[in-house]
């Protein structure tokens, strides 16, 4: 099979991943509290229980990156992960009491953690210019399944028989669902993914990081051989895989490589000060990557849009049913059309990603979001007028937020990869999605705790949204993949 076959097979497999998490996400959901007073769980324990799930993945997602980037592969995490939510879901299904409920979400959601592998391998297998493009479609596959879940809830409900000793009921049945598309998927995983060759990219920070190793190791061998000459005994990319070389004159050359470091059985007290200082290197590197301002400004708006989010997602409900009386029905209707919108939205930030920088798009998606916030201050938190001005408003406001969603997303996540190390992209997409996955533990908190003082709610929303476009205005200069003459800038110190 020829690599380009590879390629579209390898990427309709990451989108069927995408497309379960969001399938899995509809389908527990809107069952998953009845299914905790069956077995006598108090109210707060859907609390915990939906929070488990964002927990693992928050704890799993740097491991699993991280692994990735030392490994330089993702199939073999895939399908581990893929492992956890198979006995997630299984454990779901079997739903003995409220803890085994508990837990079975907790391990479920370790196998959402592979997701910061694979977002590390499309940054470093796709070029710069079409990631945004990439990344929109990936994440159009997870609200497709945001929105056809519900429908297999139709068929779902209506289980009502034994399997052995357990019982498939409108509860038990989407563990057991989702139980078997993990177990189709991983066998997807292994016939139709492939970890394919990196692109060959532009120069980041990672060459910077090399250079100045090569030039710690340059100055070790000056002191050893005095004002000798020393060549250069290893390229950047050799200096991935071992750190250093002992040089040693030689009868017939006056310069000859004699053995690396690592091979050494002794290494003298300059050499082991050497590779202290690169280790040393590395790993200050790593905490300044992620204290730049661009990175703050980003995981700031992964954490704000997502806190956001998922505080209007919980606050919904209750709010229909306070002023328009929905029932499930009308409220799957809802959810429904917003994720047409959503899906719409992402298709759009497709096309506008090509001709637009990706700051401009989170620009646009940011500004949308401002208004729609203050729209639902306004509007929502006390609705004015009768039955019809108050579902306009709360259909403006709702529709709003979906909107802008999908800018604020691709944006921030294609830009993340541009200027963060490709290097270590698995790990830094990881810290990314903790970010936000602390965001929707953290979200459902506030706005679960203030339903019946939305201004408070709303206010403090509005407030952190202000504060990002504040921190993106004064940052977006920096909003961009860094050029190769900055770097150089840099490496020579200027």
């Amino acid at each position: 099979m020829d690599n380009r076959r590879k390629r579209k097979l390898t990427f309709a497999t990451i989108g069927l991943i995408f497309l379960l998490s969001g399938v899995e996400y509809a389908v527990i959901l809107p069952t998953i509290w009845r299914y905790l007073q069956t077995l006598n769980a108090e109210p707060y324990f859907l609390g915990l229980t939906l929070s488990a799930f964002s927990l693992s993945g928050l704890l799993s997602g740097p491991l699993f990156g991280h692994l990735s980037d030392r490994t330089q592969t993702t199939k073999k995490i895939i399908l581990f992960a893929n492992f956890f939510e198979i006995i997630g879901n299984l454990m779901y299904f079997m739903g003995y009491s409220k803890w085994l409920l508990l837990s079975s979400r907790l391990v479920a959601g370790i196998g959402t953690g592979a997701g910061s592998s694979i977002f590390g391998f499309l940054t470093r297998s796709t070029a710069s210019e079409d990631r945004a493009t990439v990344f929109a479609a990936v994440m159009a596959c997870r609200q497709a399944g945001l929105l056809i879940g519900p429908a297999f809830n139709i068929f779902l409900r209506l289980c009502n028989f034994h399997l052995g000793s357990f019982v498939v009921n409108k509860y038990t049945a989407p563990g057991l669902f989702m139980c078997l598309l993990w177990i189709l998927l991983q066998l997807v995983v292994v016939f139709m993914y492939w970890d394919l060759p990196y692109l060959e990219r532009r120069k980041t920070k990672d060459s910077v990081i090399h250079k100045e190793e090569e030039n710690t190791h340059a100055s070790v061998e000056d002191e050893e051989e005095g004002d000798e000459e020393v060549k250069p005994l290893m390229t950047s990319q050799e200096l991935v895989g071992s750190y250093g070389s002992v040089v040693a004159p030689d009868p017939c050359r006056k310069h000859s490589r004699v053995s690396s470091i690592h091979n050494s059985p002794i290494s003298s007290p300059v050499t082991s000060q050497s590779h202290e200082h690169v280790t040393s290197l590395k790993s200050s590197s790593l905490y300044r990557e992620f204290l730049r301002e661009e990175v703050v400004v980003l995981l700031a708006a992964q954490f704000i849009t997502l806190f956001n989010q998922t505080a209007l997602e919980t606050m919904v409900t209750p709010l229909t049913q306070k002023y328009f009386n929905f029932g499930e029905l009308e409220n799957s209707v809802m959810y429904c059309l917003g994720g047409v919108v959503v899906i719409a939205g992402f298709l759009f930030v497709r096309w506008l990603s090509k001709h637009v920088a990706e700051r401009v798009v989170l620009a646009i998606g940011l500004t949308i979001c401002n208004i729609s916030c203050i729209w639902c201050l306004i509007f929502l938190a006390k609705p004015l007028g009768g039955f019809s001005w108050q579902l306009t408003e709360f259909i403006i406001g709702v529709f709003l937020q979906v909107l802008g969603l999908p800018f604020v997303a691709v944006a921030q996540v294609s830009l993340f990869s541009k200027i963060t190390s490709e290097k270590t992209q698995g790990f830094s997409q990881g810290v990314r999605r903790s970010v936000g996955g602390l965001a929707t533990i953290l979200g459902p908190l506030w706005a679960g705790g203030l339903t019946d003082n939305m201004y408070v709610m709303m206010g403090v929303m509005v407030v952190l949204l202000v504060m990002l476009t504040i921190m993106l205005a004064f940052s977006y200069n920096r909003l961009v993949e860094p050029a190769e003459d900055q770097i150089d800038i840099s490496v020579n110190g200027g």
